[in-house]
Order: structure tokens, then sequence, then C-alpha cells
């Protein structure tokens, strides 16, 4: 069961134009509503994803913690690290490697201001490092890490990566020995992919769920195609499983769902919300119109939240 600080699911993201109509009411960017405060009330934690793509804004970090105090007082952020920390320039071209990562002394000072603004708030959970497939366990590859770990050991830090040469016994020793959390993911199982973990190593357990696109993980024509996957029941409930697992060994769980198209993630996490806390959740009515298999489990947003029916406490 779902209980205290123990397991906050959430998205990844919530800033995506194909959500309105779908997970926001139609005409929901022409008011004075911040996405936010409609997030805030289904979920506990949102992973920040602009961070990788841009730097945090200091005001912004402020603004968004304002927004969901008022919304839900248990929500959180997670942040992925700028992606000049952890992926080549050319990662089209080249694979990344300790060697073509290239941040630069800006970047660092940028990240900073950022984070600092947002832990600052009271409301910043982890930082999540998150490494492409390309990035091989080598003991250079290693060496990097070690330096960009300490670089950041002010803030929790949680690792994602990808490549199977990082799942082992001597990996899983490394990340506990320097309280830093491995991020457990799903993904399509292509070539030598890793496979769903349930490692904990800090008092963070984190997990990220990424869809199973397995036709357009590599060849999508868009980067969001490839998040088009809506989870099943039963790889839902092989999910809730390892949640629980990871749950009873960490302090604080975070289970994040990145199947981002048309608000496929924030389907999938209210039902993995409903199944580890048995209890009915709150939706948005566009999402449930638009998703028809909530109706069972969720009970629309009502008021300014743009839905019908009587606004549902939090689980």
């Amino acid at each position: 069961m779902l209980s205290g600080e123990g397991i906050r699911i959430g998205t990844a993201g919530w800033s995506y134009k194909d959500w309105e109509g779908i997970f926001y009411p139609p005409g929901m960017s022409r008011r004075k509503q911040h996405p936010l405060q409609l997030v805030a009330r289904c979920f506990d934690v949102v992973e920040i994803n602009t961070s990788f793509y841009g730097h945090i804004k200091p005001e912004l970090a402020k603004l968004w913690s304002r927004i969901v105090s008022d919304a839900n007082p248990r929500f959180l952020f997670t942040a992925k690290l700028h992606r000049s920390f952890t992926h080549s320039p050319l990662a089209a071209m080249e694979p990344t490697s300790a060697v073509s990562i290239r941040p630069n002394d800006e970047d660092e000072l940028l990240a900073r201001q950022g984070l600092e603004a947002l832990a600052e708030t009271g409301r910043f959970g982890a930082l999540l490092i998150q490494f492409p497939v390309s990035f091989k366990n080598t003991s250079l590859n290693r060496e990097y890490l070690e330096n960009l770990l300490r670089q950041f050991i002010e803030y929790p830090r949680v690792v994602e990566v990808r490549h199977p040469t990082w799942n082992n016994v001597e990996t899983i020793s490394y990340f506990s020995e320097r309280n830093v959390s491995f991020c457990n993911i799903d993904q399509p199982l292509l070539g030598r992919s890793l496979e769903p973990t349930t490692h904990v190593t800090s008092s963070i357990g984190y997990v990220r769920l990424h869809g199973r696109n397995y036709d357009q993980w590599f060849e999508a024509e868009k980067c969001a195609d490839r998040y088009n996957y809506l989870y099943k029941s039963g790889e839902l409930l092989g999910w809730k499983d390892r949640v629980q697992t990871i749950a009873a060994q960490a302090k604080i769980t975070f289970v994040v769902a990145n199947n981002h198209f048309e608000a496929k993630s924030g389907v999938n996490a209210l039902q993995l919300k409903h199944l580890l806390t048995g209890q009915r959740v709150v939706a948005p009515q566009s999402l449930v119109d638009h998703y028809p298999e909530l109706k069972s489990i969720a009970d629309p947003l009502g008021g300014r939240d743009g839905g019908q029916g009587t606004l549902a406490m939090l689980a």
C-alpha cells in the first residue's frame, strides 16, 4: 500500500502540445490556470524534462514550487541534468562516452543556478543523470561518472544507464558506497538493452517507464513517436510488484512514466497508482473521456480544474 513518504507516482514532463484536449481541457492554453495545478492534483511528483534541453531558470523554479504548493502539499519535483553532461553533442553521429561529452563552465554555472533555486523551495526530490545506451561500462566512462557524481554531490543523485554492462554486482556496490541511486527502467528490449531491475542503492528508489514501442524506438520519424505506447494491465502488474520490492528497501520511491505521447504516461501513472493503493484516483474529465479504461478507477476532477463532478481527495 502507498503510505506516508513511501511511493510517489507521476509523469516525465507536463508541457506537451499533444496533451491539450486530452490531459488538459480544450483551450486551457488560453486560460490563466497553469498546467501544473492540474498535474499536482493527480500526482505527487513530476520529473522536469525541459532541464535536459535547457537549464532551469531560477525564477521558474520558484514559480513552479508556488503553484504545486497550493495544489498538493506532498508534491515534489525531480529534474534531469542538462544533456551537456551526459550526451555527445553529435550523438547521432558518434557514441556517447567520456571522450565525446563536452560540458563547459557555463553549463555548470547555469545548471547549478536552476538546481539551487529548486532545492531552496524544499520541493526538490532528486537529480536524474541520464545516459544513453551507447554509454558503456568502461574504465574511462567510470572515471567520468565518478567526477560528475562528485561535481553534483550536494544533491540526491540518480543515475540512469541503459547498457547491460552496468547491471552487475560491482556497479551496484559502487553506487551504494557513494549513496547514489540506480534508476530501474522499462524500455524495449532490443539487442543488448538493459532489462527491468529492482536495484536500491540509496535511500531513494527510482523507476522510469519508457514504454515498449519496439517498432519506433530507433526508427521514429519524430522523437515523440518513440513514446507512443500504452502499457497493458498485465505489464503494469509486473511493475507493481517491482515497485513494492523497491519501496520496501527505500525511504522514498519515485515512479515516473515517460511514455508521454498523447498523455499515455498520465493514464498509466494513474493506473499504477490505483494498483498500488487499491483506491480510486482522480483524473481530468477530458483524460477519462479519451481513455475510457480509466472510468472504472478514476473520479473526475471538478470545478476550476476544467472537469465535471466533485474534486476528490488525493490518495
